[in-house]
């Protein structure tokens, strides 16, 4: 089992920044693939950004330049730094682990960008 913990989720304006970060705990080996994915409301679940546990990173096109993705692998924990947030950016962000065993999803956690 692998607990996943987001924060950092709420309201911001347009333009606005916000960070998020997703505490994992439990069964946690290496290599693993930490990231965000976010669901809209009537829209499929999709991949925002991964961060592999060795460094490589993945980004969604409609996010480069604007999102970071970062980790602490010292801490289990992942980071979403989101800038220049546009109404579009607005959903459910879910937190992801991906392993050879004990895959998980966090709770997910609302960002709304709205003026």
């Amino acid at each position: 089992q692998v607990r996943l913990v987001e924060s950092g989720g709420g309201l911001v304006q347009p333009g606005g920044s916000l960070r998020l970060s997703c505490a994992a705990s439990g069964s946690i080996y290496s290599p693993n693939t930490m990231g965000w994915y976010r669901q809209a409301p009537g829209k499929q679940r999709e991949l925002v950004a991964t961060m592999a546990s060795g460094g490589s990173t993945n980004y969604a096109d409609s996010v480069k330049g604007r999102f970071t993705i970062s980790r602490d692998n010292a801490k289990n924990t992942v980071y979403l730094e989101m800038n220049s947030l546009r109404p579009q950016d607005t959903a459910v962000y879910y937190c992801r682990i991906e392993q050879r065993w004990y895959s998980s999803w966090g709770q997910g956690t609302q960002v709304t960008v709205s003026s």
